[in-house]
């Protein structure tokens, strides 16, 4: 066990020594910082979602309904259940912030932020040519989490799989198509 905690410990004190390097930088701390600061409470996934089901039609709408609720079972799960049976501290809170940024008082594994972003991103690009959209700002809110020291990169790491995971779980539960 004390491996494995060696390994992530080398893994996250890596990504984030990485990141160091591009942190004080004004366009990547106001890009990070408010990709950060749109996650919070999945609200990018909802006006997404909110966008998806005002280009019409019954796709988009199933699309939208369907990403929107799972928005709120995903934080359930991640924010009640899962973050109360691990209970990780998170990084370093001593830091000055360049910017406003909500400090979170629940457990740091795994991020709900890249959870909500995967989740949602997988749901929404069902059926839509603005898939990469929704992947490339999920990647960007997930990775927002690290430069602004919220999160481990493993916490990251575990919030995108959970969230791709919850997000197949809703296709296949609630496809977009009704098959007869």
């Amino acid at each position: 066990m004390d491996m494995l905690r060696d390994l992530i410990k080398t893994f996250d004190d890596r990504v984030d020594a990485a990141f160091d390097a591009l942190r004080g930088n004004r366009v990547a701390d106001r890009t990070f910082y408010t990709a950060s600061e749109l996650g919070d409470f999945g609200l990018l996934w909802v006006i997404f979602g909110l966008l998806r089901a005002l280009r019409g039609g019954r796709l988009n709408e199933r699309a939208a309904v369907r990403a929107i609720i799972a928005t709120g079972v995903e934080s359930f799960i991640v924010n009640i259940i899962l973050k109360s049976i691990f209970g990780r501290g998170r990084p370093v809170r001593e830091i000055e912030h360049p910017l406003p940024i909500r400090q979170p008082l629940s457990s740091s594994f795994p991020s709900g932020h890249a959870t909500a972003a995967f989740c949602g991103a997988l749901l929404l690009s069902d059926e839509d040519p603005l898939a990469g959209v929704y992947f490339l700002s999920a990647v960007v809110v997930a990775l927002s989490r690290i430069y602004v020291k919220i999160h481990h990169a493993s916490d990251v790491a575990a919030g995108i799989v959970v969230g791709l995971s919850l997000g197949a779980i809703g296709k296949r539960l609630f496809p977009l198509r009704r098959t007869r």
